[in-house]
């Protein structure tokens, strides 16, 4: 039942990037040391079965935030492309209702920090969405002058940093970013003594590439990388004390996963040829694939006032289940008058209940490659060819044994769940259309926030780090 207006909790949701299943300790790292991050696991409640929409971030994002598959929202491909570069004229349209919407029209503060992804355009940005204010990079922190360019990537303008909808920063020192982000995370806290509160940190590690402040760097066994995971984890706990200074960490729930899965421990796709130190250990695959090291994340909620502590539970939920769930519990109305993907699984949170998704689709850009229903995934489809592939996730959660011919009937019922899918978000590989997606959006004459002027006094004419991805 949702929550009573007058004990509504608050809110705090921090989204990593491209932070993998096996990094954090509580999830059986032994190369990355997160401590803050453990204890929130220990105080509240460790998904292991939670998916992102996508492997890749503006879809992902995209996905969160409405509640929605990319497909269903046009966040599927980009004019082609898979994720939003500087300047396009796509992003998510006004017309959609974000998260942050429903709770800022719920009576809620609204903060949003970090990285944003979901089109650069006036149109499209965070304050456009639901959120009071904006701090943050309006895409990935690859995308700005960088040495090394790969030629199949364009030419990127200067990185913006912005507040609300201003640039008041190009090619910032990414080293200083999460402490400011941490800084103005305090600062919005602080400010919201009389009302209930949305904050949304979204963080730019462990995106490629990766710069650190000296302590984290120095102390970490596992280069950079595990450098960017202390700092995640050190902001999380200055968070939390803020929280439990304030005696307000009772009645706030506090949300921690990542947009997509590691690039694992490869080099980068362009840049340094070092290992990068990412672990999606024991899953298969990496960002970008729809094997399961691709889209299962971490997750971990905690709500001391509802919460019990030390749970684990392995019941199929999705990022986009925040959405209703989160509007239940905060007072707040979802839409009536348009396709929600995402369910309510506040049962899940509180008690040992089954997961309410029949199944979980999981989509690379338009394409429709596996599905999930319960211990079951068959694939269809990897990059545009064919591939068909059942695997037994809990007997196999690597998915290295293919058992799709001892069991012609759990494919027969996935593949009738994937052809409702394809009915309703559409399958590009198979030319199917969806009857129930709606446009991206989009304007015309669209401009990059930031031209490259070389008088002008840059903090870092050029990122040193070639590493892309």
């Amino acid at each position: 039942m949702p929550t009573r207006p007058d004990v509504r909790p608050n809110v705090v949701l921090i989204n990593c990037d491209d932070l993998g299943y096996g990094d954090l300790g509580c999830y059986g790292s032994t190369r990355n040391r997160t401590p803050a991050l453990d204890r929130l696991a220990a105080e509240g409640l460790r998904l292991t079965s939670f998916y992102t929409a996508s492997p890749v971030c503006s879809p992902a994002r995209g996905a969160l935030l409405t509640g929605c598959y990319p497909p269903r929202i046009g966040f599927g491909s980009f004019d082609g492309l898979p994720v939003l570069f500087p300047g396009m004229g796509l992003g998510l349209p006004p017309t959609e209702i974000s998260l942050a919407r429903l709770l800022s029209d719920a009576g809620y503060a609204t903060q949003a920090i970090g990285k944003w992804h979901c089109g650069d355009q006036p149109d499209f940005l965070p304050t456009t969405h639901g959120f009071d204010h904006y701090l943050g990079l309006p895409y990935s922190n690859d995308m700005g002058r960088q040495v090394g360019r790969p030629d199949v990537l364009p030419d990127m303008p200067p990185l913006p940093l912005l507040v609300d909808g201003e640039v008041v920063e190009q090619q910032p020192d990414q080293a200083s970013l999460t402490e400011r982000y941490v800084a103005a995370a305090l600062e919005f806290l602080r400010g919201c003594e009389d009302r209930p509160f949305f904050l949304y940190l979204a963080h730019l590690y462990v995106h490629v590439p990766i710069y650190v402040q000296p302590q984290f760097a120095e102390a970490s066994s596992n280069g950079r990388y595990g450098a960017a995971v202390a700092s995640i984890d050190w902001a999380t706990k200055v968070i939390l004390d803020e929280l439990d200074a304030t005696g307000r960490a009772e009645n706030t729930i506090v949300i921690f996963t990542s947009d997509n899965g590691s690039l694992g421990d490869h080099p980068p796709p362009w840049g340094s040829p070092e290992p990068l130190g990412g672990s999606n250990d024991p899953l298969r695959g990496t960002k970008g694939t729809t094997w399961e090291g691709g889209q299962r994340v971490p997750a971990i909620v905690r709500w001391p006032a509802r919460i019990p502590a030390g749970r684990t539970s392995d019941a199929i939920c999705t990022a986009m289940d925040l959405y209703p769930t989160l509007a239940s519990l905060c007072g707040a109305t979802v839409p009536p008058d348009r396709v929600i993907d995402g369910r309510d699984i506040q049962r899940i949170w509180f008690d040992d209940e089954l997961s309410p998704h029949e199944a979980f689709f999981y989509y690379r850009m338009n394409d429709l490659e596996a599905v999930r229903s319960g211990r079951w995934k068959l694939h269809f489809s990897k990059r545009g060819e064919a591939y068909r592939a059942l695997f037994d996730l809990d007997a196999d959660i690597g998915e290295r044994v293919d058992v799709i011919d001892a069991h012609p009937d759990v494919v027969a019922r996935l593949d009738a769940l994937a052809d409702g899918a394809r009915a309703s978000l559409g399958d590009a590989r198979l030319r199917r259309t969806g009857s129930e997606v709606r446009p991206v959006g989009r304007v015309h004459d669209p401009r990059p926030l930031t031209t490259y002027d070389p008088d002008h006094p840059y903090v870092i004419a050029e990122y040193d780090l070639p590493d892309r991805g």
